[in-house]
């Protein structure tokens, strides 16, 4: 400064309000922190970490609330693991719960990097989504503390609302196509059809297996070639009967060999599917490239990886058009967000995981990265019961085929924890029962 004379930041932002207020208006908020931050007023810190439990309508939920040592400040997020939830609640109150303990709330880039390897080992879908939930906590006390939705820190709103599909199913063509019929008159515009449960299980019939005692008696059954034969025909007859009004949707889930699965995409291709999701398992990720020099189905990917070794290549390489990760099991919404950028720029859409095993807190994180992104695709729609509403007051609304968010500081959603308390999770801990072929041979989902 001339004459040797320095100016505080607080000074120099005192000026520029005064003086300069018609170019360079300050907002008094951000004055007024200014000169908070002057006074060395200590930061927001993390005082407790904690799971909640609940289990409306049987599904395993698990929240984590973050609280802090300024009075009534509180975030949440969602760490459900459906299959897994013990050993989530174990890592979030045995293990985050003392390694966030005093740190800052402001920091959240620097509290998830250094939880994400506080494990030494990591990727894991159990920390993944423990640490997702003191994520997103945290960005909802961020939200909380600027006064705005998630979704303005993000950049603000992209679009009015998100664009939903629905699901649609049935034990052979025209239950499905009255099943779509009813979401199109209730303002869907994307509808996903299976026929009966993931691989048309109903379809086959005298596993041989049970026959010879393998494995348990409540074991399912699958056979592909059932599957294979009928989904085209599915496709083929809601497309004769509704035409263009509704884009159809499909998930394979994994569940035939790759191979099969390259056939059945190059037959449905001709329906013109808005994506088929999951025709490989993560394991079979080489053979994206396979499938994408045979058809120009868009696919959609993701719903069971973990970490960015498993989408990084198939992003990069433009072997896939929707991404589909599970927003708590690859660690919350600070990687999901960086996921979005990569994925922007190879013209990778999101299709964000959102079943019914995501807690309300959840489905509002994946809606306000929904409405931030430019490259935002399409949501899988969820159905927040009367239960679930009453135990998370603010959950975002359904509207025509649209999620709304409310305009409340942070994610706007709330829990009631009395409430909760009421469903505790069953006593079954939660796992995928194991489907198998004809001879007792397993299905990955």
């Amino acid at each position: 400064m001339a004459g040797g004379h320095a100016l505080s930041r607080r000074q120099v932002l005192s000026g520029l309000a005064a003086g300069a207020a018609g170019a360079f208006p300050l907002h008094k908020a951000a004055l007024a922190q200014t000169e908070t931050d002057d006074r060395g007023t200590p930061p927001v810190k993390v005082r407790k970490v904690r799971a909640i439990t609940t289990a409306p309508n049987g599904i395993r939920l698990v929240v984590v609330k973050v609280e802090t040592d300024e009075p009534g400040l509180y975030g949440l997020g969602c760490a459900t693991f459906n299959q897994r939830p013990l050993a989530v609640v174990e890592a979030v109150n045995k293990y985050l719960d003392p390694f966030a303990r005093g740190r800052s709330a402001d920091n959240i880039e620097d509290m998830w990097q250094n939880a994400y390897t506080s494990s030494y080992w990591r990727n894991g879908p159990v920390l993944n989504n423990a640490l997702s939930g003191l994520d997103m906590a945290l960005w909802d006390i961020k939200g909380k503390r600027a006064g705005m939705p998630v979704y303005q820190l993000l950049g603000g709103k992209c679009r009015f609302a998100i664009d939903l599909y629905t699901h649609a199913g049935g034990r052979d063509a025209k239950e499905i196509e009255d099943s779509v019929r009813g979401y199109v008159e209730q303002g869907f515009r994307h509808v996903r059809i299976q026929l009966g449960g993931y691989g048309s299980s109903h379809l086959s019939t005298n596993p041989d297996f049970r026959d010879a005692g393998f494995g348990l008696p409540g074991d399912q059954h699958m056979d592909a070639a059932p599957y294979l034969r009928g989904m085209p025909k599915v496709f083929e007859h809601v497309r004769a009967v509704l035409g263009d009004r509704v884009e159809l949707l499909h998930d394979v889930h994994e569940r035939i060999n790759p191979i099969d699965a390259i056939q059945l995409v190059k037959a449905l291709e001709e329906y013109r599917p808005f994506f088929i999701e999951d025709p490989f398992a993560p394991e079979q990720n080489g053979y994206f490239k396979m499938l994408r020099q045979q058809s120009s189905c868009p696919i959609a990917m993701g719903e069971l990886f973990n970490n960015p070794h498993e989408w990084t290549d198939l992003i990069t390489g433009r072997l896939i058009d929707f991404i589909r990760v599970h927003l708590s099991q690859i660690g919350g919404l600070t990687p999901a967000r960086k996921l979005a950028v990569l994925a922007e720029q190879f013209a990778v859409r999101s299709a964000w995981h959102g079943p019914g095993d995501v807690s309300p807190v959840g489905h509002a994180c994946n809606a306000h990265l929904d409405l931030a992104i430019p490259n935002f695709g399409i949501q899988e729609g969820p159905r927040f019961s009367e239960q679930l509403q009453e135990i998370f007051p603010g959950c975002p609304e359904i509207k025509q085929g649209y999620l709304y968010v409310n305009d409340s500081p942070g994610f706007g959603v709330d829990i009631n924890e009395e409430l909760a308390a009421k469903y505790p999770l069953p006593e079954h801990p939660g796992y995928w029962s194991p489907v198998r072929r004809r001879d007792g041979t397993a299905v990955r989902p």
